[in-house]
């Protein structure tokens, strides 16, 4: 067999077994971990998600409180918290900075 033709072959093997695994995947999905009546993953069943208590607070609310976004900013800064609330909370401590920054220069 030509050098070729074998690597092409590897490949297409390769693209067949990713093709089988990920249909498995999917068709064996609601086997392993079947949804309950409330849309909740069955008893014994850990999903992804279920590490965070909630999703992550957004800009809005981070702007509506800025010494809680303030306080996550500095929680961030030393390691003790990660995840979505840093950017969100670093966005909302920007934009109310520069919005007094604003404030105070057209009010001179």
């Amino acid at each position: 067999m030509h050098p070729m033709q074998n690597s092409k072959a590897v490949i297409v093997a390769a693209i067949v077994c990713l093709i089988v695994g990920f249909t498995a995947g999917f068709v064996l999905r609601p086997v392993i971990a079947p949804p309950t009546a409330t849309g909740e993953r069955a008893p014994g069943v850990v999903s992804a998600s279920a590490s965070r208590s909630s999703e992550p607070r957004g800009v809005q609310y981070f702007e509506a409180n800025i010494e809680e976004a303030r306080r996550v900013v500095a929680g961030c800064t030393h390691g003790s918290i990660r995840g979505g609330e840093c950017a969100n909370a670093e966005q909302a401590i920007v934009t109310v900075d520069s919005a007094e920054r604003r404030r105070r220069f057209f009010d001179r």
